[in-house]
């Protein structure tokens, strides 16, 4: 693969050629099969100029979209430091090059900020903390047949929060076929604050990745228990290739579940401003996707009400869940089912006969899993470890033997 970055007014373009060895049907880091559908992309900055970016972050920006269809090189368009080379070698298998510069560092935190329950919840934990925020544009060479998605309502409840927030936006979800627009790797939403760390001078990024993201397989996963989980794990391939970059993968709620998230962005100042539907207009959200339904389970679970929801079992969006399981987020269905008063009327009624969930068995998902926290970059520790003690609590011994079992059941 072939690397290429141009810059004009604060827009960066990347272009990228296949080399002989590479394939236009590729993998990323969870096993997702991805269709390559066109080699260019752009991310266009808040900025009339274009800031400095270190060639490392340049690199990963890159690598963030390029990776699924690389095969055995890949080949920058100016020199990286030796470590970031490292880090491709032995994440990925691939010579990158040219080598030649020096390691960047930076100092302070941004999140990665969706508006969703998970981030709002990282914003809880570090209120001082900038938001970067990726927003989706239109491909100028791809039609976009998924326009139901409002990444602007979900960038104008972000600038409503109040925070300092950044607002990138790029239309590198439309590189890939498969069969709607999508990042081609998870970190690709990334690439704006890559491209503006040095402008920035940030040394880490925090993400919204939660318990069952990070240590239990996430959706596409067998169900177990993934201490190398390779998106996520801070030794795992994504997480070196950060670090070399000098802006280390921070997971502040990667140790709780996303009941505990959910808890702590309903009680934040911001509560107004999330969202983690992507169909619903400016007057809320859909209530009709299947993001929406999971999520109420939820929020209604973390209230102790019952669901409140106009889809009913036979609803396509709710087939999943009268099958048995597994499930993807096999443990928040469990919660929920636990939970809500009157789940058996509801689309979960089926899940919850199979799961057999009980307040009891699912308290472990009230607090935070120790070796989350050993996980932070030392520079941010202390400040997750006081706001989980203060806020949530840990696991005992055999709470922990519940995650590091899963799957195993």
């Amino acid at each position: 693969m072939r690397v290429d970055w141009t810059s004009d007014a604060g827009v960066w373009r990347l272009t990228f050629l296949l080399d002989p060895e590479d394939e236009t049907t590729g993998t990323c880091a969870d096993g997702q099969r991805l269709e390559l559908r066109t080699n260019t992309c752009h991310v266009r900055l808040p900025r009339t100029r274009e800031p400095y970016a270190h060639p490392d972050l340049l690199a990963v920006a890159a690598w963030t979209v390029a990776a699924p269809w690389t095969r055995r090189r890949v080949t920058f368009d100016r020199p990286i430091s030796a470590g970031l080379a490292e880090a491709l070698r032995t994440g990925w298998g691939v010579d990158a090059g040219p080598v030649g510069e020096g390691p960047r560092e930076g100092t302070r935190l941004a999140i990665s900020y969706s508006g969703g329950a998970d981030s709002m919840a990282v914003a809880d934990v570090f209120p001082d903390a900038p938001f970067v925020h990726f927003e989706r544009v239109s491909h100028p060479r791809v039609p976009n047949r998924w326009t139901h998605y409002r990444s602007d309502v979900l960038a104008r409840l972000a600038r409503e929060t109040g925070r300092d927030v950044t607002i990138v936006r790029s239309d590198l979800e439309f590189v890939l076929d498969f069969p709607r627009p999508g990042y081609p790797e998870h970190h690709a939403v990334a690439a704006g604050a890559l491209l503006l760390a040095d402008d920035m001078d940030l040394g880490g990024l925090a993400f919204g990745y939660e318990l069952g993201s990070r240590w239990l397989g996430g959706d596409r996963y067998l169900l177990r228990f993934t201490p190398d989980n390779p998106m996520w794990s801070a030794e795992g391939p994504w997480g070196r290739l950060f670090a070399a970059a000098g802006l280390p993968v921070v997971l502040p709620v990667g140790g709780v579940s996303e009941a505990v998230t959910m808890r702590i962005a309903l009680g934040s100042d911001l509560r107004e401003q999330v969202r983690w539907c992507l169909r619903g207009s400016g007057d809320g959200p859909c209530g009709k996707c299947g993001k929406c339904l999971y999520k109420e389970l939820i929020q209604a679970a973390v209230e102790r009400r019952p669901l409140r929801t106009s889809l009913t079992a036979g609803s396509g969006v709710a087939r999943r869940w009268q099958e048995p399981p597994p499930y993807g987020g096999q443990e928040m269905i469990e919660y929920g089912c636990a939970h809500v008063p009157g789940i058996e009327t509801t689309p979960f009624a089926r899940a919850a006969e199979h799961l057999g969930a009980t307040e009891e068995s699912t308290r472990w998902l009230e607090r935070c899993y120790p070796p989350a926290i050993g996980e932070i970059p030392e520079r941010w520790r202390g400040q997750v470890e006081a706001y989980i003690l203060d806020n949530v609590g840990l696991m005992t011994s055999d709470d922990a033997r519940r995650v590091e079992t899963w799957g195993t059941r």
